[in-house]
């Protein structure tokens, strides 16, 4: 163990070790309160549930439109000042929330940090697959997102303890953890475009700032805009489940804090051994088998009423986590030419935010309209159709399928 442990050590780069290092103190920091953001929200301003769901839909518009421009950018200019400032600036915003007092403000706050988020997400899956060889890829983004999930094991569980205490705690640690990755990575990283790359880049910077190239890819379009429909489910049960949990069966924070926490150990623990036996498929019939998983977890919300239920719906929804989603970040980084992965990679990314723009503002509207459990029936549904989209793709010969 301890031989292969060194191999693995050995295979990457030094600044992956520095991106897994600052990815640990960033995630630990920022998952102290995101999975508890609505509940705070949700207390300052007692509105519906509809209303307080809008924050998500502002901050997840704002980030669809920084994600284009952050493709260009990276892939002009480079990868590590648009992560650095991303980082810094989220750590700011996390603090002056702590200020925020009326729906305008969180709603400004909201929107800043839905622009400030994607810009570190776009380049840092760029500078990695400008680091790591295309045979190491699948290795080397399971890595990051386990060394990412330790830090969610730890910061939801430590921030339900906080915020039960006093929510400016948890907000402060957030911002120390994005604050550290980003002076670590200002003070020690490097510029990863290369002049080649750059050059082609900006070659490619034609109609729609270079994107015409990426829509005109319609097995990548097929693919990431199912994948993106279906993300409805993932944002449901990250931002709508705590909120849903406490107002409906009064699970409190600090005991909450324990199912994302246990997503994020099953990660750390099996993302290795599970993209081991994903990679031998191909890839979009992975990511069809984790969608399904997460539709079955949605569906199992609806039928639960207490804390272990929904223990139990985490741990099916994580399961297809580890299926979908290195294997998904793959799939983009393999098939995005070099002078346009930072281009794919924002569209890539789009996915999420397409879930948190559309996915708690739909389930705001099914619970104040026809009642709580009509949320997860909505977003079974969903994911299910997802899930039968994406393994008809997988059929097709136009798929254009590499792991």
């Amino acid at each position: 163990m301890l031989t292969n442990l060194e191999e693995t050590y050995h295979k990457f780069p030094r600044q992956f070790w520095l991106m897994f290092t600052g990815m640990l103190f960033s995630s630990s920091g920022a998952s102290m309160i995101w999975p508890y953001l609505l509940i705070y929200a949700s207390g300052k301003l007692q509105l519906p549930l509809t209303t307080i769901a809008t924050l998500t839909t502002i901050n997840a518009v704002s980030s669809v439109i920084a994600s284009f421009i952050a493709g260009s950018i990276v892939d002009k200019v480079g990868r590590k000042g648009v992560m650095v400032a991303s980082l810094l600036a989220d750590g700011l915003l996390f603090l002056l929330m702590t200020q925020a007092n009326t729906y305008t403000a969180f709603a400004v706050l909201m929107a800043l940090r839905g622009f400030s988020n994607p810009l570190y997400r776009v380049g840092a899956d760029a500078m990695l697959a400008d680091l790591i060889p295309r045979e190491d890829r699948v290795e080397a983004y399971s890595i990051m997102r386990m060394v990412n999930n330790a830090g969610i094991a730890i910061g939801p569980a430590a921030g339900g303890f906080l915020a039960a205490t006093s929510y400016n705690y948890a907000f402060a640690g957030a911002a120390a953890g994005l604050g550290i990755y980003g002076l670590l990575l200002a003070a020690f990283g490097r510029e990863t475009l290369h002049d080649t790359a750059a050059q082609n880049a900006n070659k490619t910077e034609k109609a729609w700032g270079g994107y015409l190239q990426v829509v005109r890819d319609i097995p990548f379009i097929s693919a990431i805009g199912t994948m993106a429909f279906g993300w409805v489910t993932a944002s449901l049960m990250w931002i709508i489940m705590p909120l849903y949990a406490k107002q409906n069966f009064g699970v409190p924070e600090n005991m909450y804090g324990f199912i994302p926490t246990t997503n994020a150990l099953m990660v750390v623990f099996l993302q290795v051994a599970v993209t081991a036996m994903t990679k031998k498929h191909s890839p979009l019939t992975m990511m069809s088998f984790g969608m399904l998983l997460y539709a079955l977890a949605n569906g199992g919300v609806a039928l639960s009423s207490n804390f272990w239920g929904f223990w139990m719906c985490m741990v099916l929804m994580s399961i297809g986590e580890l299926v979908i989603v290195p294997t998904s970040s793959t799939y983009t980084a393999n098939i995005a030419p070099p002078d346009m992965r930072g281009r794919y990679m924002s569209i890539y990314g789009l996915t999420w935010s397409f879930g948190a723009a559309f996915g708690p503002l739909m389930g705001g509207l099914l619970n104040d309209n026809f009642g709580p459990r009509s949320i997860w029936i909505g977003s079974m549904s969903i994911g299910l159709l997802s899930a039968a989209i994406l393994f008809i793709l997988s059929r097709q010969k136009f798929s254009r399928e590499t792991v």
